[in-house]
């Protein structure tokens, strides 16, 4: 059995009391090589950083293996919206109005629908993206009402600083008062402490790929 299936499995022994839990093998840095494995194996959430890097991996993928779900987890740029399609089926970074627009013009273009995360930035940090908690409410209903996203959950990526856990309580308090049904949190360091929160995503890479040169 491959390495990827391997870890695989040693992760979903760890969340068997987590059913809600998917797993997205995020495979940013790896190539088809690697990711094939699982597919064969019948896994079909994965997820990229960058939408550039994807393109070379998953259009022929995509072709050759029926119902992926690719998710763009990554900083979105909005000159890099028009790419997402075809191949992506989730956007787990949507960070501002500006770019709410632009996947609402694109979708309408391309004739699909996204399934949309709502990143914030739960520690304020000038380094990370995400819309921040006193705007997270304007961003969500204008992304709704105004341009008529499927917004299905929030994400985060919670600060080195304090606990893992009390950064995902707070994201899923969020969730509820958004009435949003899907959690994006948890990767590899913390995604047991994500899954016993609540996540319904967890983005897990080296965990299953091993380490990134």
């Amino acid at each position: 059995m491959h390495n990827t299936i391997n870890n695989l499995e040693n992760i979903k022994t760890k969340l068997v009391n987590y059913q809600k839990a998917k797993i997205i093998a995020v495979s940013k840095t790896f190539s088809a090589e690697n990711i094939v494995p699982l597919l064969e194996y019948g896994h079909r959430h994965f997820g990229e950083n960058k939408v550039q890097e994807a393109l070379l991996k998953w259009p022929d993928l995509k072709e050759r293996y029926k119902n992926i779900n690719l998710h763009m987890i990554g900083k979105l740029q909005t000159n890099k919206v028009k790419f997402l399609f075809p191949n992506f089926d989730y956007v787990h970074s949507l960070d501002s109005i500006k770019l709410a627009e632009k996947i609402s013009n694109e979708e309408l273009k391309n004739k699909k629908k996204l399934k949309i995360f709502i990143q914030v930035n739960l520690g304020s940090e000038n380094q990370k993206n995400g819309v921040s908690i006193s705007e997270l409410p304007t961003l969500y209903e204008q992304s709704i009402n105004k341009f008529d996203l499927n917004i299905i959950g929030l994400m985060c990526i919670p600060p080195k600083d304090g606990s893992a856990s009390d950064y995902f309580k707070e994201l899923k308090n969020l969730n509820k008062q958004h009435n949003l049904n899907e959690l994006s949190m948890g990767m590899s360091q913390d995604y047991l402490d994500a899954a016993n929160v609540g996540a319904t995503y967890l983005r897990i890479g080296s965990e299953i790929f091993g380490s990134r040169s």
